[in-house]
This record gives structure tokens, C-alpha cells and sequence, in this order.
């Protein structure tokens, strides 16, 4: 029997992202946008992150990954009779392996317009460095 293997690595994702399938229901909304690229001394990652704050937002580092998890709940009940409610919870999550060339302890982030942005510095001794011809 064949399997897509497309089909295959979203179920994969899908069943992370929504955990043991517990009582909390849940809405994927979608895997955000997210840019890498990287400068002789850093790598930078800009991800999509819309509606999310800071407080909703939880980055971690760990032999070598990055992990980057968002969540948002909803607190209280809206007025009014609803008709679809898909917006109660919602949960979004990427990992990254990143390069040996990260400094691990040198990363800052920041939340701005829906946009996160974390910057990883390079290890002083994995940077290009100039030599002079004598």
C-alpha cells in the first residue's frame, strides 16, 4: 500500500501539534510563514505569529534545536448566540536543528506586529575571519 508521503509528514505534525488528544479542544489554524537566512556573524529567523503575544509565545533552545511554540486560549466567553467557534484554542509549533556554528548562549528575540524575530549569534571561532598577506 502506498502512502503519500505529504499526507504521511502532516499527519505526523498535526498529531504533535495537538498532543495526546486531550479533553482541550483544539484548532490548527495553519503552519505560519517563516524566513532564515544569515550574515557573517548571525542567523536570523522571522516567523509569522498573528494574534499571538509575547506572553503566548515560547521559544526554546536544546541541544541544537529551536523550538518555537505559540498558544492562545480564549478566556472568556463571548456575548451573543454563536453559530462556529473555532478560535477557543489555538496551538502552532516548529522546531529547527540548528548549525554547530550557533552560540547558544548569545540569542535575543522579539514580538512586533504579529511577527517574531530571533536572532542567533555565531561563535567567534566558526565566523569568517580576514588574514592578512604578508
Amino acid at each position: 500500500m502506498y502512502e503519500d508521503p505529504f499526507q504521511a509528514e502532516f499527519n505526523r505534525m498535526l498529531n504533535r501539534f495537538l498532543g495526546d488528544g486531550g479533553s482541550e479542544p483544539a484548532a490548527l489554524t495553519g503552519f505560519y510563514p517563516v524566513d532564515i537566512r544569515e550574515d557573517a556573524d548571525h542567523y536570523y529567523i522571522e516567523a509569522e505569529m498573528p494574534g499571538f503575544t509575547k506572553d503566548q509565545v515560547n521559544i526554546t533552545l536544546e541541544n541544537g534545536v529551536l523550538s518555537i511554540v505559540a498558544e492562545r486560549r480564549q478566556v472568556e466567553q463571548p456575548k451573543g448566540e454563536t453559530h462556529l467557534n473555532e478560535r477557543r484554542f489555538t496551538r502552532v509549533a516548529r522546531s529547527f536543528t540548528l548549525p554547530n556554528a550557533v552560540n547558544e548562549s548569545n540569542v535575543e528575540a522579539s514580538l512586533t506586529d504579529g511577527v517574531l524575530r530571533i536572532e542567533l549569534h555565531k561563535r567567534e571561532e566558526v565566523k569568517p575571519r580576514k588574514i592578512a598577506v604578508k
